[in-house]
């Protein structure tokens, strides 16, 4: 009999991602990692998991991707709809209430961890966290996705009100590349999603230009340039 070898290509997905979003003073902030893997293999080192919903609210996505984008594309779909029967946009709690009703609706069947976020003219900057099963909770910052385990504690003890939105861009990124540095199910480079009355504002940050945690070693081209670059050996 042969021995038994594992088949990576068999075993279940890692749906492994960092997304966040957290209310700043004048609106929110949503960032999220690249990575989109499958199993060991990582199938995507540069995924957007942003969606735009309407022009002032966005939807952060982990899980499978496959189903947090058919329930993006249907809110999407409901929100325009929505617009065009009232002739006013759509408000963040109406669009996170659509995502709550379809996700509890279909909770047997859809593997997805949402966050919504955008500004209205009745609340401002709000957030809506909709974790597996389809409770929707409004939050001043929240995070989902494998990576989210490594950032409850510091997010409780970094995040403040009132902040600027240079501070709260600022401790965005820095929350993702710690959640990078810890997770293996999440990597690549930091998207942000800035949303207030003026608008909305797409900031990206290089994967080589994130600050490194711990025993993090310092990104590299190649292999051969560990190598080139080591320090002679001494005898």
């Amino acid at each position: 009999m042969e021995p038994w070898t594992p088949d990576w290509t068999k075993s279940p997905h890692s749906m492994g991602t960092t997304i966040m979003a957290l209310q700043y003073d004048g609106g929110v902030i949503l960032g999220a990692d690249s990575r989109t893997s499958t199993g060991a293999y990582v199938a995507n080192r540069a995924s957007d998991k942003i969606t735009c919903l309407t022009d002032y609210v966005y939807l952060c996505r982990s899980g499978s991707a496959a189903d947090s984008q058919i329930i993006s594309d249907y809110v999407r779909y409901f929100l325009n709809q929505h617009t065009i029967q009232l002739g006013r946009p759509a408000t963040v709690k109406t669009a996170a209430t659509l995502v709550r009703e379809l996700s509890y609706q279909n909770k047997s069947f859809l593997e997805a961890g949402l966050i919504v976020g955008g500004w209205d003219k009745y609340d401002g900057g709000s957030i809506y966290a909709i974790p597996l099963g389809g409770t929707a909770l409004k939050l001043p910052f929240a995070t989902g996705g494998s990576g989210s385990s490594y950032l409850y504690g510091f997010l409780d003890q970094a995040w403040k009100e009132g902040m600027s939105k240079e501070e709260a861009e600022a401790l965005v990124v820095k929350a993702v590349s710690l959640a990078m540095a810890r997770d293996s199910g999440s990597g690549g480079v930091v998207r942000t999603v800035v949303i207030n009355e003026q608008g909305v504002t797409r900031n990206f940050y290089a994967g080589d230009k994130l600050p490194l945690w711990h025993e993090e070693i310092p990104r590299q081209n190649s292999l051969l340039e560990t190598f080139t670059e080591a320090e002679p050996m001494r005898t």
